[in-house]
């Protein structure tokens, strides 16, 4: 469903969008094949958009799926978007196309997350750096964003606490920056309080819990620097989404995939995962 405020008007949305995309209206005209005039003038509330125009104005400010939906409801059209539940039987080639996917990069980890971070399906890979994870934060529905800061998830096993809650954290506010999202704030309000010196200050001298010396990790990406079965696993993060979505849903799922940084690591997860 898509929910808006009665008395928001679709001009002051999309120019809350222009503003915050950082275009001009004489910018924003020129690519929707339109005029600053009449960029102005929907702005103000003194033209009403056509529904092709608030979909081209949409196009040209990048707005997620989602909110498109909401300027259309505002402009006082129907939503164009459908929001189809995964599991629906119409979305069965999307679910094989990501089992096969996920799979397919096996042994190295692979998840599938929805717009809140909700694990909505991993490999084997994921399913080992996890063991040792607390059974209250494997309680469906899995968050990735939990499993990953919380004391009794991965955090204490990450070497490299600090920098990579600090990645994560920014990730997280440049989402809700851009989309209208009750959820992801209370989830982004739950996970900044989670105590995080005491694990961290663990690893100022370079050591995990077991003793070890961080090993050397590559320059040109944030690493996630994890101990495993006495081992020190290093990975490079990648998140991948769909290309020009046409459901809701769809739109708001993204592949995470993480890439062994060294031969060692992709050494061991072979031979755990063979």
């Amino acid at each position: 469903m898509t929910t808006v405020s009665p008395d928001t008007g679709v001009g002051p949305l999309l120019r809350g969008w222009r503003e915050r995309r950082r275009i001009s209206q004489l910018d924003l005209a020129l690519r929707a094949d339109s005029s600053a005039r009449h960029i102005s003038f929907i702005e103000t509330g003194r033209s009403r958009p056509s529904e092709d125009m608030v979909l081209r104005l949409a196009e040209q400010l990048d707005i997620p799926v989602r909110e498109r939906n909401a300027l259309l409801v505002v402009a006082g059209y129907a939503p164009r978007y459908a929001q189809t539940p995964l599991d629906d039987p119409a979305m069965a080639s999307v679910r094989e196309g990501l089992d096969r996917l996920l799979a397919g990069y096996e042994p190295f980890p692979a998840l599938v997350v929805d717009g809140t971070y909700d694990v909505v399906a991993a490999n084997r890979g994921i399913a080992l750096l996890m063991e040792g994870v607390s059974e209250e934060l494997l309680t469906p529905p899995l968050n990735a964003m939990r499993i990953t800061l919380h004391p009794a998830g991965l955090a204490p096993r990450i070497l490299n606490l600090r920098e990579w809650r600090a990645d994560l954290l920014a990730q997280m506010e440049r989402q809700i920056a851009l989309v209208r999202s009750p959820e992801l704030n209370t989830l982004y309000q739950e996970v900044t309080a989670y105590p995080v010196a005491d694990l961290a200050d663990r690893r100022a001298d370079g050591r995990g819990a077991g003793g070890r010396a961080r090993e050397r990790t590559p320059s040109f990406a944030l690493p996630l620097v994890i101990e495993h079965g006495g081992r020190v696993l290093s990975f490079i993060a990648s998140i991948a989404t769909f290309n020009t979505p046409m459901d809701v849903t769809v739109a708001e799922l993204a592949i995470e995939t993480f890439l062994p940084a060294d031969r060692e690591t992709a050494a061991y997860l072979r031979e755990r995962l063979p």
